[in-house]
This record gives C-alpha cells, structure tokens and sequence, in this order.
C-alpha cells in the first residue's frame, strides 16, 4: 500500500518522479535539474503549492541536489517546507553507463526501504504528515556548540560521524542537521547518540 501524503513532493528528474509514484500517493513534480533557476512559472507554481498545503523537497545528496534545494527553499516560506533527505549511498543507476561525477546514488537510484524510511525520518508518514516525529524541547544552536556540533575545532569531524550514524548526507550543513534531528530525536536522544560516538 502507497504512503498516502497531503504535500506536493518535489523531485530533480522524471527517473525520480517515476521512482517516488510507485511508493507514494502524491502530487510529484520535477524542477527538471538545473531548469528551475530560469522557469519562472514553475517555481511560482511551487509557491502556490507550499502556500496552500506545504511542500516536500528530495532531491539527490550531491552538490548539484543542494544547489536545487537550496534555490527552491529560499524562494518559498521556510514554515511550509519539509525537507526530505536521502543517505549517500556510492553507485551508479541501472540506466547509466557512469556513475554521478560524486558516486552517488540519486533518489531514483535508493531502494524503496530506504526512500520509504528518509520519509518518516523527517516527520511525514500517513497518520503524521508535515508535523515533527518528536515534540517537547528541541536542540537548539547553543546545544550544538555546547556538544562540539559547531563552532569547535573538530566540530566538522564530530557532524560527519552524527550524519554517518543517521544515514544523511555528508553535505548537510549544521542548521539543515539541527532541523532534521529535532524532527527526528529528542534531546536526550541526541546526546545519548553523541556520547556513543564519542
């Protein structure tokens, strides 16, 4: 049975598109890549679309997806945005003779377990669509710093092994990884992960 989600999903390609229809219930739409920084009426048409129910952005885990969500993000309420995020995972899609210039599988390319499971990290589910898996007292900027998460001298190091530890991608920066761990953990959870790692 297809998860069933109230938001527009937003995808880079028509292989994602195609890939995320046989999983999800939803209105999916694609930026075709790097179109979007010149198609005017599509990302108006995203506005509309986050204005009205919210919107969903997944895209790949490379340079090039981050490019993408970063444009879309900044054009739309941030309050409507919920941001889905695949693991690196290294490979290369069936259909392609090469693999990405970074290695990595793109959405198209992640197993539907996977896909499946990046979606209920980040809050949406059937029962549970656009709200925070996890309520009470979030992580805040100041407990990121007061953990070594930012502005130390390994806090680069300390974040990669927290994203290789949540299966996210190495590119997520602090306020991308602060959003999605307290739509993911709770406080105490986060610092017992922390303490583990260390």
């Amino acid at each position: 049975m297809k998860m069933k989600v109230k938001q527009a999903i937003i995808v880079e390609g028509r292989y994602d598109q195609a890939k995320l229809s046989s999983l999800v219930d939803a209105t999916i739409l694609t930026t075709g890549g790097f179109d979007i920084f010149r198609d005017k009426k599509k990302l108006a048409l995203f506005r509309a679309l986050a204005e009205k129910d919210g919107i969903i952005i997944l895209t790949d885990s490379d340079a090039a997806g981050f490019r993408i969500r970063s444009y879309i993000a900044g054009a739309v309420d941030t309050d409507k945005i919920i941001h889905v995020y695949i693991p690196d995972l290294l490979g290369k899609e069936r259909r392609k003779t090469q693999p990405s210039a970074e290695g990595k599988l793109g959405v198209e390319g992640i197993p539907a377990d996977l896909l499946l499971e990046a979606f209920r990290r980040a809050g949406v589910s059937v029962e549970n669509s656009g709200t925070s898996a996890k309520d009470g007292d979030p992580v805040t900027k100041a407990d990121f710093v007061e953990w070594g998460l930012s502005g130390g001298e390994n806090s680069f190091a300390l974040r990669q092994q927290l994203l290789n530890r949540l299966r996210l991608p190495a590119r997520m920066n602090a306020n991308a990884l602060l959003k999605v761990v307290n739509s993911l953990y709770s406080r105490s959870q986060v610092q017992q992960i922390l303490k583990e790692l260390q």
